[in-house]
Formats: C-alpha cells, structure tokens, sequence
C-alpha cells in the first residue's frame, strides 16, 4: 500500500504517525534542523518571544519532540508541561533535562492531543512545533487545545505550509520528497520515512483554512505569520 493510501484515513494517519516517530526518535533532533534549513532553532525563539510567557505562567507543549520549546519556555519562568505521544521522544526530552543540557525546568508524559489528560482551563500557553498536521483529527485537537486553555489564553504553533501558489507548492513538495527520500534511505534503510513529510503537507488544508478553523472554534485574535516566504507558518490566537 502507498504511503499516500496509508494516510488517508485518520485511523490510517495515527498507527503510521505513531510507528513513524518511534523510528525516527533518536533522530529527530538532526532532522528537524536538516529539514528546516537550519532554521529550526530560530523560528522557535520568534514562537517563544511572540508568547512572551510570565514567570509562573501554566504552559503545555504539544507534540513536545525532545523538548526544545518546553525547555524555552521554562527558561522564562514558566511552569511547563510537555506531552508527546512517542514514549521514546519523552524519554530522550528527560535525558535532557537530567544531563542539565536545556536551561529551563519541565515535566514530561506520554499522551494523546486528541484527549488530552488535563482539565479544562488548566494552562495559560499551549505550543506546538510540528504537532498539528500530523494530528489524525484537526478539529478534535484545536476543541482539545480550546478546552483547556483558561479564557485569555494563548497557543502558538509552528509548522510547514501547503502554499497556495501551486507553482511554488510544486517545487516545495518535489524538494520535499527528494531529500526526504535520500534521507530516509541514507538513515533509515526506508525512502518513505521522510517522504511523509510532503504527503502530510498535501493534506494539510493550509495557513489560511487553519487559522478559519481556529475562528470556527471560539478563538480570537487569530494571525498567521508567514516564515520562510510562506513555506512555514506560526499560528497565535487567544481564547475567549
């Protein structure tokens, strides 16, 4: 079966996701700066600076990675909680924090955006680098980041944009599963192991439908902040 068919149907798009990211765990702090031009790092400092998190304020990451943002937003004094569907990416997020490698203090635990383990109005930030379009169900995860959130609150998230231009959307994806592939192949004996990324930008409805999501859904405030010339986005909206 293509990767394309194995994708197509949330059930299908979360046991790929889930087996994808426990396979590519130990490297996916080398990816993620590969496959960001070795912007990565940047783009989440500008995420950081735009949330401008009070020392005490109540943050949840999403799709925490290894932690990178969940350790940022520590640094700033906020209390922060970093939940990650993949066990071995928490695993390696506590390795961090244990070696002293990240400057902030966070708390780790495996759970699902989808049904997030917390109550209502629990968190004044919730973030997420690279967690919305690999969610199986976008709405359920945009009701689930809007349930708990207090009202005021804000969430942010990075990610790769579908552009509109279908010009540019060619050339981006074609570069996309090119190097995806090599990589994929050059790490993991696989070829498709990277091409998901361009197969989920296809389906991902874009910027703009994302930000009208979010809208739908109660919140305020919503601005998309093209990155890159558009070929990533940072969301920012507010709960009423």
């Amino acid at each position: 079966m293509s990767l394309r068919h194995r994708i197509a149907t949330p059930e299908g798009k979360r046991h790929y996701v889930r087996a994808l990211f426990a396979t590519i765990a130990d490297r996916y702090d080398f990816i993620t700066v590969a496959l960001s031009y070795g912007q990565d790092r940047r783009w989440k400092r500008r995420l950081i600076a735009m949330a401008a998190p009070q020392p005490g304020a109540r943050a949840l990451d999403l799709a925490t990675g290894t932690g990178d943002i969940a350790f940022a937003l520590a640094a700033k004094g906020a209390r922060v909680v970093g939940l990650d569907i993949t066990r071995r990416m928490i695993e390696l997020a506590l390795d961090k924090r244990t070696s002293g490698a990240r400057g902030g203090e966070a708390c780790f635990l495996v759970g699902d955006m989808l049904a997030l383990p917390f109550a209502a109005r629990s968190f004044d930030i919730v973030t997420t680098g690279y967690g919305l379009r690999n969610v199986p169900d976008l709405s359920t995860a945009i009701d689930e980041i809007g349930r708990v959130l207090a009202p005021g609150g804000q969430v942010l998230s990075l990610d790769f944009n579908r552009p509109a231009n279908r010009i540019v959307r060619s050339v981006y994806l074609a570069y996309l599963t090119i190097v995806g592939a090599t990589l994929g192949w050059d790490l993991h004996r696989d070829p498709d192991t990277y091409r998901y990324i361009p197969a989920s930008i296809r389906q991902y409805p874009g910027a703009e439908a994302v930000a009208r999501m979010f809208e739908a859904r109660g919140f305020t405030r919503v601005r998309s902040y093209p990155v890159l010339g558009g070929l990533m986005t940072i969301h920012h909206a507010f709960r009423t």
